[in-house]
């Protein structure tokens, strides 16, 4: 397994704390909170669903606090002993890998990788342009965009698939987590007619991104993505790529260049602002920070369409 610089946290010293932690643990994963099992999202998205299917009848806890962008997340001993005595552990493989990590040698009969609910795109030559000057693989051994949650019918699948783990953990209370999961897949597939209505007619079908976070919107929706750097969010953009950029913001008429707000804005401004062009934030829904308190997966989406239809001229 490739580890990312950022995933170094999770050293000898954390792994020997997170064992020492489970072997003081019981035996029992649920004996940590009664009766109730213990659910461990790895990030937002993860938590979210978790959280709106599990109820009053299991405890979430999402491993990535708000406002630390999940590439950049390091394991503490003190979270990998909680890993070791979850009922349940949500991961995608590939995206932390210092959770991967965990999981494989604390967990791995109790975990859900929500890669292998939905279909992966394949890898596109944008996701990690040949100039990009970066210091490592954010992504650890996940080929492609991570981001699967920003289609919401892949969303749906997930949903299905936490429900069904959660229903294992404690049948007494299968049905309300069934019952918890279908008024999510309502608002899901709801969500979902929204986009599709949305951006059925627009002037424009290209949206120029930080990076390129945001393949599967664009798959699902008939976007066209162009992102200033590939798969990683901090990498340097090479001056090929920033001249390829402003060629298609030129050609293509864009109006907007979209940043995330877990990452630094400054390049896309510093592009943006000389062609003239405005900037918005398109959000990768990887967590929630200062801004965004108080706002949902739900929210945030319908506040990328809105950003979305306004840059591209939607009617």
């Amino acid at each position: 397994m490739t580890l990312s610089r950022r995933s170094a946290g999770l050293t000898a010293i954390a792994v020997a704390a997170g064992l020492a932690l489970a072997g003081c643990g019981s035996d029992d994963p649920e004996a940590a909170s009664g009766d109730t099992p213990t659910v461990l999202a790895s990030f937002y998205p993860l938590a979210f669903v978790a959280e709106r299917i599990a109820g009053p009848d299991a405890t979430v806890e999402n491993l990535t606090q708000p406002g630390v962008e999940p590439h950049d997340m390091e394991l503490t001993g003190q979270q990998v002993g909680s890993i070791a005595d979850a009922g349940l552990v949500l991961y995608l493989h590939g995206f932390q890998p210092a959770v991967d990590e965990a999981v494989e040698q604390n967990a791995a009969d109790r975990a859900l990788d929500v890669a292998e609910t939905v279909e992966l795109l394949p890898e596109t030559e944008e996701e990690h342009e040949p100039g990009e000057e970066s210091d490592d693989d954010e992504h650890g051994d996940l080929a492609g965009d991570p981001h699967v949650w920003l289609d919401p019918t892949n969303m749906v699948a997930i949903a299905g698939a936490v429900a069904d783990r959660l229903a294992e953990l404690a049948p007494e209370s299968a049905a309300a987590f069934q019952e918890r999961a279908d008024d999510l897949v309502g608002e899901l597939d709801a969500l979902d007619q929204d986009y599709e209505a949305a951006l059925a007619s627009c002037e424009r079908h290209t949206i120029v991104t930080s990076h390129v976070a945001f393949g599967y919107l664009a798959d699902r929706y008939g976007l066209e993505q162009v992102g200033i750097s590939g798969i990683s969010p901090d990498a340097e953009p090479s001056p090929a790529r920033v001249a390829e950029v402003r060629q298609v913001v030129e050609d293509e008429g864009v109006t907007t260049i979209f940043y995330e707000t877990l990452v630094s804005p400054e390049v896309a401004e510093t592009i943006a602002d000389d062609l003239g062009i405005a900037t918005a934030v398109l959000d990768p829904i990887e967590g929630l920070a200062d801004q965004t308190e108080g706002q949902d997966y739900l929210t945030l989406m319908h506040a990328n369409l809105d950003a979305l239809r306004k840059a591209n001229g939607c009617s």
